[in-house]
């Protein structure tokens, strides 16, 4: 495995960053989770697209273009030997503020960093698909707009890590998160799909839903297929009633949720738009222009 530091690849063993760096000792930076199909990175575009949007706004001046930025992921799969983690690769892109000092303040970083990691990735079972899986909702709640905004995908998930860690308590592998006001946000990972009335819901990001990349994909299949999609304010009330449920995310994809908080959706087996959907996501994956 080769890690992309600054310019460098770098074996595993060694790709090291300096204790002094703003995203080891604040969590000042952003990442994007980007997942491999066929040896190529899918939806790339996008992912960068939204990584700028969050160096905009977390004031993070990255040193390459867009269009740079790019060829170095695909540079990264390729130094990975893109036959190894042809369908089962992940990269993590991260930008930090870089190295300084003990302080908070971000001028006494010297440069910006860039690193980019390419590995295999720890998928779901494939019996999880056709099961459905069971959720808790957190104690934790999302950040709020008002202090840090959720839609900056940053480093700091400490929020998400305690959420999880009640999840794995609760015997079950994910924990839906509502915000301030109670509304459901999103999971610690993934973001959350209702079906009511075969009426396709999901929080909108000003609930403090990150704007996934998978989820907007699933949106655009669905509304592709005429199938109504309302993105608006969701309550537990609505979750537990609901006649199905899935999360979506990289990893994820599209994951049939049949139990949270031991209320059981529906019939307690993953719904036909659910299947539906799963199906048509893959399809989307297999016919994706990866060279756009």
């Amino acid at each position: 495995m080769k890690v992309f530091i600054d310019g460098s690849y770098f074996s595993k063993e060694d790709a090291k960053i300096s204790v002094f760096d703003h995203g080891l000792l604040y969590g000042d930076g952003i990442f994007e989770g980007i997942r491999i199909y066929n040896g190529k990175a899918f939806l790339l575009k996008e992912h960068i697209d939204r990584l700028f949007d969050c160096a905009k706004f977390t004031m993070l001046n990255i040193p390459y273009s867009k269009t740079e930025m790019i060829d170095l992921v695909k540079e990264s799969i390729i130094q990975n030997d893109k036959n190894k983690i042809s369908d089962s690769g992940y990269i993590r892109l991260l930008i930090t503020r870089g190295s300084g000092d003990l302080g908070l303040d971000p001028a006494k970083c010297s440069k910006v960093s860039v690193i980019i990691i390419t590995d295999k990735i720890s998928l779901y079972p494939e019996e999880y698909y056709s099961k459905g899986i069971s959720i808790i909702t957190s104690s934790i709640r999302r950040n709020s707009a008002d202090s840090c905004d959720p839609r900056a995908k940053s480093l700091n998930y400490l929020n998400n890590i305690l959420a999880k860690m009640e999840a794995k308590n609760a015997g079950c592998l994910e924990a839906l998160l509502l915000n301030h006001n109670g509304y459901v946000a999103e999971c610690t990972a993934d973001n959350i799909f209702i079906i009511k009335n075969n009426i396709l819901m999901t929080p909108d990001v000003s609930c403090g839903a990150l704007e996934g990349i998978t989820r907007n994909t699933v949106i655009d299949i669905a509304v592709s297929e005429k199938i109504k999609v309302e993105q608006k304010n969701l309550t537990l009330f609505d979750i537990y009633t609901a006649d199905e449920c899935f999360i979506t995310g990289s990893g994820a994809e599209i994951m049939p949720v049949t139990s949270v908080d031991k209320r059981i959706i529906k019939n307690g087996t993953p719904g036909p738009i659910t299947l539906n959907l799963l199906d048509l996501f893959r399809e989307f994956i297999n016919n994706y222009n990866y060279e756009k």
